[in-house]
Formats: structure tokens, sequence, C-alpha cells
């Protein structure tokens, strides 16, 4: 059906342009011998309220962002992959008779979607993805069918359009996790084949999703991230949004700055992945994970993994999907190794122009 996109395998070079609610961070991988290597990566902030817990607020905002973006990354390629929340997004496995062509298929969908579908259909976007035969029925398929409220959509296209890119392909932010979870997993013994724990700790949200062989079985989203940090800096401090963000991230905030903000955040953010894989652990046929991965912005904080770890008895570790790739000469290498945690769905984005 291809009226996303994210379910669309056919690659070309493109950039993997992740919009978040603090930033937008576009990167584009290429790949020679069978090593991959970073060609263009670039990060800048956006401001206030442009993106609201991952709805685009004000497009033209973030369209003049991503203006600069591309002009100081120095890409030449003009299509892009670009993801919406695991939220936005309603997926359900369906079953349809195995014999029909690509064209029957694809309208014996678009007529029966309304049944899987809380919203009208001219107010969504669709795509599917034939997944293989019916273990139940060989005389069926099994069709994951994805959809999206068309505003999630068009609101992103908009503003890549406005700035001279081609919005490629809208692909789903726990489908990119799980393809950067490939290049995670060559970095730990037997890891694709363990039950595997990804908590993408951003500004405004955590994502917990959970990966067995290689394969998304859990994710949950929930309003909880950095921005809090940010946010009691400045009560505590009276400093302004710029000047927080700043302090946190280059230092120089009072004395009790660790003990009276640090501390009590990264206890609650561990509660609130605890809570996560129990949720996790009720709703499924699992009891344990066996690795802990952090990814997101706040995973590089000072002392965190360590943290977590003791406090959770998991293996845990911080994500860095450019760990066994080369870099290009213009890419800012200690800059990229400082972001690397915060890099998760651009790399799983940025994959797609390799497949």
């Amino acid at each position: 059906m291809g009226i996303l996109g994210f379910l669309d395998t056919k690659s070309k070079a493109l950039i993997g342009l992740d919009i978040s609610s603090s930033a937008v961070k576009l990167l584009e991988l290429s790949k020679s011998g069978g090593r991959v290597k970073v060609e263009s990566y670039m990060v800048r902030p956006l401001p206030p309220n442009t993106v609201v817990e991952k709805n685009i607020a004000n497009v033209s905002a973030l369209s003049e962002v991503l203006q600069k973006l591309v002009s100081q990354s120095k890409t030449k390629t003009k299509d892009v992959a670009v993801a919406v929340a695991g939220s936005a997004v309603i997926t359900k496995v369906i079953e349809m008779p195995a014999g029909l062509s690509d064209l029957a298929l694809e309208d014996q969908i678009a007529d029966e979607a309304d049944q899987y579908i809380p919203y009208p259909l001219e107010e969504v976007a669709l795509d599917y993805e034939v997944i293989g035969l019916s273990e139940t029925n060989p005389d069926q398929v099994e069709i994951l069918l994805a959809a999206c409220r068309r505003e999630n959509v068009d609101l992103r296209t908009e503003a890549i359009e406005a700035c001279g890119l081609n919005p490629k392909i809208v692909d789903v932010e726990v489908f990119a996790i799980e393809r950067a979870f490939r290049l995670l997993s060559e970095q730990f013994e037997e890891i694709g084949n363990q039950v595997v724990a990804i908590a993408d700790i951003g500004a405004t949200m955590l994502t917990l999703s959970v990966l067995v062989d290689g394969k998304t079985l859990y994710t949950r989203e929930q309003l909880f991230g950095g921005k809090q940090v940010t946010e009691e800096i400045q009560r505590r401090y009276g400093l302004s949004v710029e000047e927080a963000g700043q302090a946190k991230k280059q230092g120089g905030l009072p004395e009790d700055y660790e003990a009276e903000i640090l501390v009590p955040f990264k206890e609650a953010l561990i509660q609130q992945i605890q809570r996560s894989l129990q949720f996790f652990f009720s709703s499924s046929d699992y009891n344990y994970v066996d690795q802990l991965v952090l990814a997101g912005g706040v995973a590089a904080m000072d002392g965190l993994r360590q943290e977590v770890e003791d406090k959770l008895g998991l293996p845990t570790a911080v994500a860095n999907p450019f760990a066994n790739m080369a870099v290009g000469s213009k890419v800012n290498a200690v800059a990229l190794a400082s972001d690397a945690p915060a890099m998760l769905i651009a790399a799983g984005l940025a994959m797609r122009g390799l497949e």
C-alpha cells in the first residue's frame, strides 16, 4: 500500500531524521565492504514548545531548524526517513486469502480496514506487510496492518518539504529501535537470542521496548524525562531554560545540585524503569530480562548506568550504535561519541538506506 512507507523495504541512500521534543538529530550512513560508515551527523536543539510530547506544534519553527541542520551537516542526500511515536500508530495482525495478487490484496485491505481502525479512513494513513502463511490455516496469509492519523504524517512531511527535502519514508519509532538493535547486538555475546529491554530516556518521554530474538515483543511509553532536571535547575537557581540546559551539560552548578536534584531524579528514573518492567512481566509469559540497555540523551548521565545495574540487579549497558562504524572526515567524532546514546532512533532510520 505504501502510503506511509514504514513497511517498504526498498533501499536507497537517505537521511535518518529523529524529531524529538527537545532536538532534531540527523544521520546519514553508507556501507562499503561490509562496514558501515557515518557520512553525516548533526544535532540541533528545538525552540521550546516546537514539539510537545512528540506532536509537532510549530511547523515553521521546526522547518527553520531543519534548514540549518541540513546546511551544517553538508549532506547532499535529499531523501529522508522520519518516524512517528509508537503510541500514535495502531498495528494489528490480520489474515487474508493466500492467493490474492498484490493489487487485489491492497484493495481488500482498503475495503476491510475500517473494521480495525477506530478513526474515519479519510483521516488515516495506512500501510501493510505480508508476514507469511498463517500457522493455523495454510489458505490464509498473515498481514501486519499499520495505521496512523494522517495529521501526524502530514505535519512531518510539511516541515521536511519546506526545507527542500523529500520525506521518502515515515517509519515508527519502535521499528527504528528494533532495526538499530542489530547494531547493538554485535557488541554483546549472544544478546540477539536473549530477552533485552531498551529504555530510551529522552527529554519528556521514557519508552521501554522489550525484544526477544531481536523482535519487539512489548513497548510502553510514559511521560518522564531529562526535562525534569532542567526545570528543577530553573526553579531552584533562577535560571532561564537556555541557561539551565547549558549548566546541566557544562557544569558549574552549586554544590547542592547533585544531592538536591540529580540523586532524586536518578531514583525516580530507576523506579520508572522498574515499573515499566513490571508491566511487561504482568502482560507477557516472561518474568525476567537478560540485559537492559539505556538509550536517549539521559543515558549518558554520569554514574547512571552503574546505579541502574546495582538497584535493578540487571546487566546494564549504555547504547552506542556507532561502536563498530567508521567515521567520515566531515563528522565530529568526539561529539558523535557523546551523542551516541541519543542517536538510536536516528540510526534505525538511517539504516533504511542500507537495506
